[in-house]
């Protein structure tokens, strides 16, 4: 009888400690995974910025090949960004835009 009651101390125990160490295991991993993501949000905020200025380059260039460079910097504004080069070279009108600390510039054209 007491090697019943020994054994069945034995797998309480043990169950105990697997159950102790599958918290643990889940503790550590949800540590993990909060370091790593907060560790991309400069990252992440970077390539929204670097996109939102390509697609208001895009749309300035775009504008000033019939509006000329004020249709440009009004459509750049609209976008949140900045004008901050236009040039118009023949039939392509060339602009870079500042959005944030990054920067893009595109190029359109009315030609074929």
């Amino acid at each position: 009888m007491r090697r019943r009651l020994e054994r069945a101390r034995e797998r309480v125990d043990s169950a105990r400690d697997a159950g102790s160490m599958a918290v643990l295991t889940m503790l550590v991993g949800l540590a993990l995974t909060t370091a790593v993501l907060t560790a991309m949000v400069p990252w992440v905020t970077e390539l929204g910025e670097r996109q939102r200025a390509q697609t208001a380059a895009d749309a300035a260039a775009l504008a000033g090949v019939t509006g000329g460079r004020s249709a440009s910097a009004r459509l750049a504004s609209h976008n949140d960004a900045t004008l901050v080069t236009w040039a118009r070279h023949g039939r392509d009108v060339i602009v870079t835009v500042v959005v944030g600390e990054q920067e893009a510039s595109a190029r359109a054209t009315d030609g074929p």
